[in-house]
């Protein structure tokens, strides 16, 4: 599986969220949702309320640095972080349009 070390931990009062640094030793470069969910397990936070700041590793090294703020709700978070343009459209296109 992997291996996961925390680097930096802080907590930031005034957006009421979480800001972590951690190590992944991992065989392949871990998605955005991957690494959401690998962030809820351990912070014990519900996996819609992460933002992965940054995933990056070095060429042909098997370890990847990601940088992600953590909240307590979804709520929290969308008050707080902007949206990509792909995250709003996928918010504003009608669920049985998506087929």
């Amino acid at each position: 599986m992997t291996e996961i070390k925390v680097i930096e931990e802080k907590e930031n009062l005034l957006f009421k969220r979480k800001e972590v640094k951690i190590f992944i030793h991992s065989e392949k470069s871990p998605s955005r949702e991957e690494a959401s969910n690998i962030l809820s397990k351990n912070f014990s936070v519900p996996s819609m309320g992460v933002k992965i700041k940054s995933i990056s590793g070095n060429f042909g090294s098997k370890t990847f640095n990601i940088e992600a703020n953590l909240y307590s709700s979804k709520e929290e978070k969308d008050s707080v972080e902007l949206k990509k343009k792909k995250e709003a459209a996928m918010e504003s296109k009608p669920v049985g349009a998506a087929a």
